[in-house]
């Protein structure tokens, strides 16, 4: 495979999300898309996502009905979503002449653990997928579910439609795996924010991963995980112009090596801090334990110099787990010998992302200089390699991202 295009005779897995397959009419444009990659030679398993706002729907219609939401039930009826589209997909097909088949997660042998609304995928069995593929059909399959190792339908949580193609895509030893969204690939930043933000040709797999774990919603982060971990490529793309998108793939072959290559931002989280903690050996651990076995994903950490015995520990979550993290904070507070917990919703976190940091020193001082001039104040800061990111306050962040991508030159 050359760096942009699919080459000879090739296995291609064509992911499409919610918006591109919203009602019949777009149904029918994906499943042209299809049957032109076919006609061009091409092998393809298609996996889709539930049609439009479906899956929010069915929440709705959840809560309206039970205050329990058993995780089993609810993964029977969210799984429904994308079942109803396979099957639509699968008939527009039909009328092009392409041959298709419909698979469940569970029929195209996606197995999870036990986990409901949260499954990790555990192991993939492609046989039948494979099987289809020899007899001349293209295979579409739910994304978004598998079955347990109990024999119960799980779902993957969100993005995980993402997930599903990634993995088909590194079982099945696919060329690349198209991710077709609404947008036309990965941007410099949001363009709603910035009209300015361009499309970037291609990023490598670690820089794609801090943009999607920053804030960056064009792919799921365990989606990229798993691409990372088993070499595929991914192609990011529009199922409205069908246009080259952006290509994600390992660092040696990425065509640009930015100092920064996208500025992201999220508003998704809130911040915790436990004061006055007594500065000694263990307390930390008991904190973060008791949110880990809630399930609670803590993501920036901050501890402050210890006086006269005592510190305070900052740390982001997301905001839907900010009532459990309180409860676990508020609850561990008498036996660590804390004197106070803190919520604060109203922050935000803005990151600047690319592999070229690693070898080039003062864009931490620029970051910092930007935001100062703009009169923004920094509450956290966390670094790795190839990202640096701080939290703000909520109000400032349109302008924070706006002013970091005219400084860094993005445009």
């Amino acid at each position: 495979m050359s760096a942009l295009v699919l080459v000879g005779v090739a296995l291609v897995v064509q992911k499409f999300g919610g918006t591109s397959v919203a009602d019949a009419e777009r149904i029918r444009a994906v499943a042209d898309h299809v049957a032109r990659t076919r006609r061009q030679g091409h092998q393809v398993v298609v996996v889709v996502s539930a049609m439009g706002k479906t899956t929010d729907e069915l929440l709705r219609l959840a809560d309206d009905v039970s205050r329990a939401r058993p995780g089993r039930e609810l993964d029977m009826l969210l799984s429904s979503g994308e079942r109803i589209t396979t099957a639509l997909l699968c008939m527009a097909l039909a009328d092009l002449g392409t041959p298709a088949a419909s698979f469940t997660g569970s029929q195209a042998g996606i197995i999870t653990d036990t986990t409901h609304g949260r499954a990790k995928i555990t192991e993939v069995r492609g046989d039948r997928l494979r099987q289809a593929l020899a007899v001349g059909q293209v295979p579409v399959v739910a994304g978004f579910q598998g079955v347990s190792v109990a024999r119960d339908v799980t779902t993957l949580g969100r993005g995980g439609s993402d997930t599903t193609a990634v993995a088909l895509a590194a079982t099945l030893g696919a060329q690349a795996c198209e991710i077709y969204t609404d947008v036309s690939g990965v941007f410099s930043a949001d363009p709603r924010i910035v009209p300015a933000a361009r499309r970037l040709a291609a990023v490598s797999f670690d820089e794609m991963l801090e943009i999607a774990a920053t804030g960056g919603r064009v792919l799921a982060l365990r989606s990229v995980e798993f691409a990372r971990n088993h070499g595929v490529p991914l192609h990011v793309r529009s199922s409205f112009t069908w246009e080259a998108g952006t290509w994600v793939k390992g660092e040696d072959e990425s065509m640009e090596q930015s100092i920064v290559s996208a500025v992201t931002h999220d508003t998704t989280e809130a911040k915790v801090t436990v004061t006055g903690v007594p500065d000694r050996p263990g307390v930390a651990a008991s904190l973060f334990r008791g949110l880990a076995d809630r399930a609670v994903n803590v993501d920036m950490i901050v501890q402050n110099t210890s006086v006269r015995g005592t510190t305070d520990i900052s740390f982001t979550v997301p905001k839907d787990d900010l009532a459990v993290s309180l409860e676990v904070a508020l609850a561990l507070a008498p036996t660590i010998g804390a004197t106070d917990v803190l919520a604060d919703p109203d922050v935000s976190r803005v990151s600047l992302v690319g592999a070229g940091m690693k070898t080039n020193p003062g864009v931490t001082a620029a970051m910092f200089e930007t935001l100062a001039r703009e009169g923004i104040n920094i509450e956290m800061i966390s670094t790795s390699s190839i990202r640096i990111s701080c939290v703000i306050h909520t109000d400032a962040v349109e302008q924070a991202v706006q002013a970091l991508h005219e400084a860094f030159e993005l445009a």
